[in-house]
């Protein structure tokens, strides 16, 4: 099936018939199908507001969704969106036209953050804190405003662990980018459909399909000196010993607080040698969790 061309989607056109690309493609489909139902991100009859950022995983996310949509096995509704925050230089024709050719229902708001933030940042500082929140709550009014349920990112596992990692290091918890969220005020989810897929195969996928891919870095901001360094060790060890962040990704999806030092999450206090001691894996025994 996913070899015949009278049945894919437009944004599969032009495919590479190679077997490397075929199996790449392959793999990716079959990720965020696992992500999807593992996690309960769908709700037949739902609409997702598919945030596009012309950056290769969200190529990808939009490319992989619509595959999943045009087989039957994404009973959603999918709509693209791209947000223009005023960056300089940023190419405001380029997916606006792409979605266009490719069929793909879209939304293109413009909202000029990017000088809020230049305003509100001190110069030699990064900007992507606050541009990131500004940009999500416009995001979510979008949403609302078209009558989406849910609001669907592009981080992929490799965002996921720097994450944690970030967090581990510098914020002093156990943290990351969960796969699946309701915000804060209860009237939307945030998905991660990517949340199992490697950077690398993004990357590799948005190159063979020759999309249009728009540079991250228009800003003249970097991610901060934090992340950099956490992306580094971890290319490190992947060098070292590859599947190392494969590894690690999962150790995320296994999680046992017997084991780690957290009082809320497990009554350490009431752990003694008799019958009446909860099971240190079982929690669903443990009282003072909701």
């Amino acid at each position: 099936m996913l070899d015949d061309q009278d049945d894919i989607h437009p944004l599969f056109h032009g495919a590479p018939k190679s077997t490397e690309f075929r199996k790449l493609r392959k793999r990716l489909v079959q990720q965020v199908r696992e992500a999807t139902e593992t996690y309960g991100m769908i709700r037949p009859g739902d609409r997702w507001l598919v945030c596009l950022s012309g950056g290769k995983d969200s190529y990808t996310l939009l490319a992989i969704l619509h595959e999943l949509k045009w087989r039957g096995l994404l009973p959603v509704d999918l709509l693209a969106c791209n947000l223009d925050q005023g960056q300089p230089g940023f190419p405001a024709t380029v997916l606006p036209e792409f979605l266009t050719r490719m069929g793909v229902p879209h939304r293109i708001e413009y909202q000029d953050t990017y000088s809020v933030v230049v305003d509100k940042i001190p110069q030699g500082r990064t900007y992507c804190s606050l541009c990131s929140r500004l940009r999500r709550g416009n995001l979510y009014r979008v949403a609302r405003e078209e009558g989406c349920t849910a609001v669907v990112l592009g981080h992929h596992r490799d965002d996921i662990l720097e994450t944690f990692f970030m967090n581990l290091f510098h914020g002093g918890r156990l943290a990351s980018m969960p796969p699946k969220l309701v915000n804060e005020d209860g009237d939307l989810t945030l998905l991660r459909p990517l949340a199992l897929v490697a950077e690398a195969d993004c990357e590799k996928f948005a190159r063979a399909m020759n999309y249009p891919v728009i540079p991250c870095d228009l800003c003249g901001s970097q991610d901060g000196l934090q992340r950099v360094q956490v992306k580094g060790i971890l290319d490190e060890w992947e060098r070292r010993t590859p599947g190392r962040r494969n590894i690690m990704f999962r150790a995320l999806m296994n999680v046992r607080p017997s084991h780690l030092a957290d009082p809320a999450l497990f009554d350490f206090a009431n752990l003694w040698p008799d019958a009446g001691t909860p099971d240190p894996d079982n929690l669903s025994e443990i009282p003072n969790l909701r």
